[in-house]
């Protein structure tokens, strides 16, 4: 059976590899009754049958279904993979399922978010889902679910819907959004470019956790960053590195925190808030005080969160 993922466009997947330099590393299997759960997720829908027993795929074997994508899965700590195939005895109509367990909704959102388009066309679906090209992709969770209708011409949307919600009900954990993506500053945000990346966040493999929004105001375009240490110590750290590995002659002291100046991202503002690394990227000169400005907003939103 030929995966969902091989029938849909992987330039997202490559951009992210590029742009984040994510790293394979893999996961060990998840315990014993994993299997199970993700069994227990498989839709029942009147007029269908599943055609054999569902297929699964560990890290160790995720290669053998997702050669060409499986990398990036990887680099989020995937768990397992349940795929199956259903179709209905009166028609050509096929519907093929993919659930991947990645662990956590922040690891689910990190490879769904490095996959949608702000353009898709979302859906209030789980926490959140999206059609593109006759698949319906959502969130659930710790599960990233793919949906692909097959031969069913006008139905393809009832049935993509049917099995979608089908499993949105199975799921028990429906954890949303992660917490961290709330205190980005609303003006200027470009809907649903919000990103989750695990690793190697700004192609530093000392930053890990890291989230990324981007901007638009008028003919400027930037990001805001958040990275999350496991304690301010960490947080500091983090920091540390960070601005000795771009050079003290790049580094500038200012009221909030740093600018520093970088080849790639122009000016970059950086602030440390007890566990919580703040940033605003991408920053052209001249345009100097919306870094400042941004990275305000961030420093008083995260305050708020986390008091």
């Amino acid at each position: 059976m030929r995966s969902i993922k091989q029938r849909q466009t992987v330039g997202r997947v490559c951009l992210m590899l590029i742009f984040f330099f994510l790293l394979r590393i893999p996961s060990s299997r998840t315990d014993q009754e994993t299997p199970v759960i993700l069994k227990s997720l498989l839709p029942i829908v009147e007029g269908m049958k599943a055609n054999e027993s569902p297929d699964t795929y560990f890290p160790e074997s995720l290669f053998e279904y997702i050669n060409g994508a499986a990398e990036i899965y990887l680099s989020y700590d995937f768990k397992e993979l349940i795929v199956a195939e259903y179709t209905k005895n009166d028609s050509s109509d096929s519907v093929a399922v993919e659930i991947y367990d990645m662990g956590n909704h922040k690891n689910s959102f990190g490879i769904y978010s490095a996959e949608r388009y702000p353009d898709n066309e979302f859906l209030d679906l789980g926490t959140q889902g999206y059609m593109e090209e006759g698949a319906l992709n959502f969130l659930v969770g710790r599960y990233y679910v793919k949906l692909l209708c097959y031969d069913c011409g006008e139905r393809s949307d009832q049935w993509l819907h049917v099995f979608s919600e089908e499993i949105v009900n199975r799921a028990e954990n429906k954890e949303g959004f992660p917490a961290y993506l709330q205190p980005f500053p609303k003006e200027g945000l470009i809907t649903n470019t919000e990103k989750f990346i695990l690793r190697n966040v700004m192609g530093y493999k000392f930053l890990h956790d890291g989230y990324v929004v981007s901007y638009e105001m008028k003919e400027l375009s930037f990001d805001c960053f958040l990275i999350e240490g496991k304690n301010p110590d960490e947080a500091t750290g983090m920091l540390n590195k960070y601005l000795d590995a771009k050079g003290a002659d790049s580094v500038h002291k200012i009221s909030l925190g740093f600018r520093i100046k970088d080849r790639y991202y122009h000016n970059i503002y950086i602030a440390q808030v007890n566990n919580i690394l703040c940033g605003v990227m991408k920053i052209p000169d001249d345009f100097e005080e919306v870094g400042e400005e941004y990275l305000a907003k961030l420093i008083q939103s995260v305050k708020t969160l986390t008091h």
